[in-house]
């Protein structure tokens, strides 16, 4: 999930391989042992709060910032994670998708970026498969642009909640960004149920950013819950 700036590439000499040796602030992406994404395969039932979504239905801008397509959020879209507050930031997507399930990746990836007061991260993961579109990234597609450059006003029709899924169970795990500097500072929820998009949205996608995921790491032991 890409900070502002992410100096790293997917690709070459600037590969996921090297983002530690690129900056010295990048230090984490080589020699931390939470790092993100993983590969989900045990985990463990657990009684977990139940997520508490309460979005606005519009993104304010859109932005293709050279490493994905973005949607940034204005004031007032939070989540509640039982008594922590959490506020929606951005959105973004990878493809493929950058968690597994038992060793399989999906077409893509979507990561809704929430930040609390004190600098925590909370990342809602939303697993991509394809199928029947989902009207609300039909509308992202059509919209983005196909260049990097600066952020412009997004469709108004873009309603976030149209990109989740009815059942709002999760995997829950400590992480970090996917991205540099790879800080370990994100309670991840990756939600278990996927969502449905179409195949040709999926490949208008992948026409501008055909391979944007990091690959998976250890998990050196995390426990990875599972909301019952």
């Amino acid at each position: 999930m890409p900070p502002k700036a992410h100096t790293g590439s997917y690709d070459g000499t600037g590969g996921p391989g090297k983002w530690g040796d690129l900056d010295a602030a990048n230090k984490a992406c080589s020699v931390g042992l939470q790092q993100s994404p993983i590969d989900i395969e045990a985990t463990v039932k657990s009684q977990l709060p139940a997520l508490k979504v309460n979005w606005g239905k519009s993104a304010d801008t859109i932005v293709n910032n050279g490493h994905t397509i973005q949607l940034n959020f204005a004031e007032g879209s939070t989540l509640m994670l039982g008594d922590v507050k959490y506020k929606l930031l951005q959105v973004h997507f990878h493809r493929p998708s950058e968690h597994m399930i038992g060793g399989k990746n999906f077409p893509m990836e979507a990561h809704f970026i929430h930040r609390n007061d004190a600098g925590g991260l909370a990342v809602v993961g939303v697993l991509m498969a394809e199928g029947r579109p989902t009207p609300a990234f039909g509308k992202i597609v059509k919209t983005m642009p196909a260049a990097e450059g600066p952020a412009v006003k997004a469709d108004a029709g873009i309603d976030p909640h149209a990109m989740l899924p009815t059942k709002l169970s999760y995997f829950r795990y400590p992480g970090s960004l996917t991205t540099p500097p790879c800080s370990e500072v994100v309670e991840w929820l990756l939600l278990t149920t996927p969502i449905h998009v179409s195949a040709a949205d999926v490949a208008a996608f992948a026409k501008l950013y055909p391979m944007n995921a990091r690959p998976v790491q250890k998990d050196n032991r995390r426990y990875v819950l599972k909301s019952i």
